[in-house]
């Protein structure tokens, strides 16, 4: 596992110890880090139109198509960390 890796997930763990919940546009951009981070660009289909948050979110995933992966997971590392401060 290389450093970057094993930062990114440290932060995908420190993130559930926050003392108070993001709002709902740092959420969404910190879930389209993630996954971009972890699975790479977009892929399924997208949500139906009455599921909100599931189509909010591959909206938000879709957003960051072309982005490397690497470059994902560190702005989710700098993200989670901004939060922590």
């Amino acid at each position: 596992m290389s450093k970057l890796q094993a930062s990114f997930e440290k932060a995908a763990d420190d993130i559930k110890k926050l003392p108070e919940r993001p709002d709902n546009d740092t959420l969404l951009k910190l879930y389209a880090l993630y996954k971009q981070g972890a699975d790479g660009d977009v892929s399924g289909p997208k949500p139906g139109f009455f599921d909100f948050v599931g189509t909010a979110k591959y909206e938000a995933w879709a957003k960051l198509k072309g982005t490397a992966q690497e470059e994902a997971m560190q702005k989710y590392i700098d993200l989670v960390a901004k939060l922590r401060a």
